[in-house]
């Protein structure tokens, strides 16, 4: 497996040098900056990414003042107690996608940040996850949330924007590259040797999993 600095010279020799590299990244908000994310908004950002997950993301993204106004701003104690003429209407409502099992999911995730409230909220639940441990934190949200498996989960956390890695299939091909995955990772072995390479490349940079995760996707 190469340094992070040699990978980060790959990238950069791709992409006109070290600073128009550097140009590309963005760093991740901070905890505290997560931990004031209002409830509403983490529903939000959550829901988008699983209506995006297997869809047209323009569709989604030119619908979505809809889903607001669909799903009154994403208040959590509302959609946690949707019930069945308020589901029923959402089914018939043109403003969003009318799919019943992700609708239902809107729910689901609305009862799951409830929950964390009893844990110190969600943005201090997810916002303050060791970025060393993120996998378990991609765990806990496909077990305890609806719909957030894989990558929608990934895309939700780095849409949040908490700090996180993205398995696209750039990012994934530079692990293979070095070695660190055969194939795509879906098992829980193939993850933690990816956590590991990620915790490796923090401790060689200092950076950030958002951005080693960019230049991973930036040097194939």
């Amino acid at each position: 497996m190469r340094s992070f600095d040699e990978i980060f010279e790959i990238a950069a020799n791709r992409h006109g040098g070290p600073d128009a590299l550097k140009a590309k990244l963005s760093t991740p908000k901070s905890p505290a900056e997560l931990a004031a994310m209002p409830d509403d908004r983490w529903l939000s950002t959550i829901t988008k990414c699983v209506f995006q997950a297997g869809f047209n993301w323009k569709v989604i993204e030119n619908k979505w003042d809809g889903f607001e106004t669909a799903f009154d701003g994403f208040d959590v104690g509302r959609c946690a107690f949707i019930d069945d003429e308020k589901f029923d209407a959402l089914l018939q409502d043109k403003r969003i996608v009318r799919n019943g099992t992700k609708i239902a999911a809107v729910r689901d995730n609305a009862a799951f940040l409830l929950e964390l409230r009893q844990e110190g909220g969600a943005g201090q639940v997810l916002g303050s996850w060791s970025s060393t441990d993120f996998v378990g934190l991609l765990a806990m949200l496909a077990k305890r949330g609806s719909r957030l498996g894989g990558a929608s989960a990934q895309f939700a956390m780095r849409f949040a924007g908490r700090d996180s890695f993205m398995l696209s299939q750039d990012v994934t091909a530079r692990l293979i590259a070095e070695g660190v995955l055969d194939k795509p990772a879906t098992s829980k072995k193939a993850m933690t040797a990816v956590q590991e390479a990620f915790n490796i490349w923090m401790d060689q940079s200092g950076r950030s999993l958002t951005e080693i995760s960019r230049v991973l996707a930036l040097s194939l």
